[in-house]
């Protein structure tokens, strides 16, 4: 009687546990790539659409931008939403097959951060890092200029290094010397010339990897000194860096002109012009979730999504700027301008 009555509550449980689980409606997954210095602003972000959006759950991927790009163009992989740092690569690689508009929603900087066991910690300044870098001792690294935004904002910086400080070596050294990156001139522009990635060959003094982020284990673990990289992702990680000066950190408008004396030709072809660092958003055409994109989009150029931003160390664009107001979905319209 025992084994019977056992055997019954079994299958009622079993019964139960069957119907909960058929009752139960699975979570829409939005699928948001990124570039790897928005991991922790776009945590933040996605918390918060979580929240608001109980049935959604939305999978990131940090990628270098160029990356991130690629997973669409090139492999067609499908996306609600790519978040670019340089906004530039959604209509060189994006518009018009593959996107109709974009975003600009954000700022940056470029600084050199660094630990307080970093060799010259103690030493280094705005007015002499490319000296420190330059000792024997001393290991840098920068991100791949191939794949990430901040990789050939890196070459921009040092270059434009030799016009602000007089010291026409500080390329040769730095970058010349220890990997094979070519410059050349052409018409008074300085044009990086970056080779295929697995030809690069960095010396023992030079780490390279393909997102920026990916740099920070080393830095931390003493494997490099010095790294270059986003201001916010220094102040997200309590790194210490340099400030450079606003002619060469790629951070203002006053000095666009300056900037676009040098340019970086990437393996591919494409070529990124010196500019201010603006962040770019747009919904893929693939997407397979629009609406919930669009909303994901709503909230991170809206004035919580700003928040978030400025929280993290990155300024928000206020309004964000769109390209082409016609082309974007008219849910987004009123937060932005063009």
């Amino acid at each position: 009687m025992k084994r019977t009555m056992m055997f019954i509550a079994m299958i009622v449980l079993a019964s139960v546990i069957a119907l909960g689980c058929v009752g139960e409606k699975p979570k829409t997954e939005l699928k948001v790539l990124h570039a790897g210095s928005l991991a922790i602003p776009f945590q933040k972000v996605e918390k918060q659409f979580e929240s608001e959006h109980p049935n959604v759950d939305v999978r990131r991927e940090s990628f270098g931008s160029v990356d991130a790009v690629r997973k669409v163009t090139d492999q067609h992989k499908e996306a609600d939403v790519i978040a670019v740092a340089d906004y530039s690569l959604i209509p060189d690689m994006m518009i018009p097959e593959y996107a109709d508009w974009y975003v600009r929603f954000a700022k940056n900087q470029m600084v050199i951060a660094y630990t307080e066991r970093s060799k010259y910690a103690d030493q280094i300044t705005k007015d002499n890092w490319y000296d420190v870098l330059r000792r024997a001792d001393v290991k840098f690294g920068f991100s791949n200029p191939n794949d990430d935004p901040c990789g050939y904002r890196s070459q921009m910086v040092c270059q434009l290094a030799e016009f602000h400080y007089n010291d026409d070596k500080i390329y040769d050294d730095l970058i010349e010397k220890n990997t094979n990156i070519k410059m050349r001139t052409e018409n008074g522009i300085y044009v990086v010339e970056m080779p295929e990635s697995e030809s690069i060959q960095p010396t023992d003094k030079v780490m390279i990897r393909s997102m920026e982020v990916e740099l920070c284990s080393a830095l931390e673990s003493g494997e490099i000194d010095f790294f270059f990289i986003y201001r916010s992702v220094a102040e997200q990680h309590d790194y210490k860096f340099v400030e450079l000066p606003p002619q060469i950190d790629l951070s203002s408008v006053e000095y666009e002109e300056t900037y676009k004396k040098v340019k970086v030709e990437r393996a591919s072809g494409k070529i990124a012009t010196g500019k201010p660092i603006v962040y770019g958003v747009t919904i893929p055409k693939n997407a397979p979730n629009e609406g919930l994109a669009v909303e994901f989009v709503k909230l991170l150029v809206s004035e919580s999504g700003q928040k978030i931003m400025r929280e993290c160390g990155q300024p928000p664009i206020v309004p964000p700027v769109v390209n082409d107001m016609s082309k974007m979905p008219e849910e987004l319209r009123s937060l932005v301008i063009s």
